[in-house]
C-alpha cells in the first residue's frame, strides 16, 4: 500500500527540489518564516504559555490583514468603486472569520493553567495592541485618549494619530450611499470623524430605503456583507469575554481594567449599528 511517503523517498539527488540553497530558502526569503518562528519567547516553564503566545501573535497577523483590507475598501468607497470595495470586504470577511477561530488553542484554559504564566506578562494586555486599535478606528470607535497612550513609541503613535484623524470605513460607506442618492443626513456626513461614531435615526432611514427596495440590488448586498463582518467582529469580542471568564473569572484585568465586565461592555457595542436597527423598522 502506498502510504504517501514514497514520493519523497524516490527523489533523486539531482532533482531540482532537493538542490542546496545558496542562502536562505526562497520560501523563507519571501515568508520570513525563520523570523516568525523566532518570536515565541516564553518567560516561564508553564506548558500553556507557548500556546498563548502563538495564539496572540497569530491574532496580530489577522489584525494586520483585516486593517489592510478595510483600508482598501474605505479608499475604494471614496472613489465610488463599489466592485473594488466589495472585493476587499469579502476578503476581510474571511479574515475576520479566521480571527474568530483563532481563539481555539486557548479557549479552554483553566484558572491554574492561566495562572501558570499570567504573572510573567505583568501589565501587558491585548487592549494595548496598536493594530487592534487601528481596527477599532476603522469601525468608528475613535479615542484620542487611546492614541495618547502610545506616545512613548513615536512610529506607532504617529500612525495611530493619522488613523484617528481619517474617516472610518463606515464614514466612507455612508458618504458613498449619499452619492448614490440615499438620504444620509448632512450632520452625519459632516461629523467630526475623530469622535466615536454614534447611531443616527437618519442613517437607519437611509438603510431602510435600501432594505425595502429591490431585493437583488448591489446596495442591499453591501448591507448584508457589512452585517456579516459586524457579526463576526461581535463574535470575536464575545468569545474574548468567554475565554477570559473561563480562565480568570471576575478578576481585574492585567492592565487594570475590570476584566470581564469591561470586555462585555465593549462587546455589547454594536458594529455598524443602523444595520441592526433597520431590521426592526421593516
Amino acid at each position: 500500500m502506498n502510504d504517501g511517503t514514497s514520493a519523497l523517498a524516490d527523489l533523486s539527488p539531482d532533482d531540482p527540489l532537493v538542490q542546496p540553497f545558496p542562502g536562505v530558502s526562497p520560501y523563507d526569503d519571501y515568508v520570513h518564516a525563520s523570523v516568525l518562528n523566532s518570536l515565541q519567547q516564553p518567560l516561564t516553564e508553564a506548558a500553556d504559555e507557548m500556546g498563548f503566545l502563538v495564539t496572540t501573535q497569530v491574532m496580530e497577523l489577522w489584525f494586520t490583514l483585516i486593517v489592510h483590507e478595510w483600508r482598501t475598501a474605505r479608499d475604494a468607497f471614496a472613489k465610488d468603486d463599489l466592485d473594488a470595495a466589495t472585493d476587499a470586504l469579502v476578503r476581510s470577511r474571511r479574515a475576520v472569520g479566521a480571527l474568530v477561530d483563532s481563539w481555539q488553542p486557548i479557549a479552554a484554559l483553566t484558572p491554574l493553567q492561566f495562572n501558570g504564566f499570567r504573572a510573567a506578562f505583568g501589565q501587558a494586555s491585548g487592549f494595548q495592541s496598536a493594530m487592534y486599535r487601528h481596527m477599532e478606528f476603522l469601525l468608528g470607535e475613535k479615542s484620542a485618549t487611546l492614541v495618547r497612550a502610545h506616545q512613548g513609541d513615536t512610529r506607532v503613535h504617529e500612525a495611530l494619530r493619522d488613523a484617528h484623524r481619517e474617516p472610518s470605513l463606515y464614514d466612507e460607506v455612508l458618504a458613498y450611499l449619499y452619492r448614490q442618492g440615499l438620504p444620509v443626513p448632512e450632520h452625519v456626513r459632516e461629523r467630526d470623524v475623530t469622535l466615536p461614531y454614534e447611531a443616527d435615526p437618519g442613517v437607519t432611514e437611509a438603510w431602510r430605503h435600501v432594505y425595502t427596495g429591490p431585493q437583488h440590488h448591489p446596495l442591499l448586498a453591501l448591507g448584508e456583507l457589512l452585517t456579516d463582518i459586524a457579526e463576526r467582529v461581535t463574535r470575536w469580542r464575545f468569545d474574548h469575554v468567554m475565554v477570559v471568564r473561563r480562565a480568570m473569572g471576575a478578576k481585574t484585568g492585567s492592565a487594570g481594567s475590570s476584566g470581564v465586565d469591561f470586555l462585555r461592555a465593549r462587546a455589547d457595542r454594536l458594529v455598524f449599528p443602523e444595520l441592526w436597527a433597520v431590521r426592526g423598522d421593516i
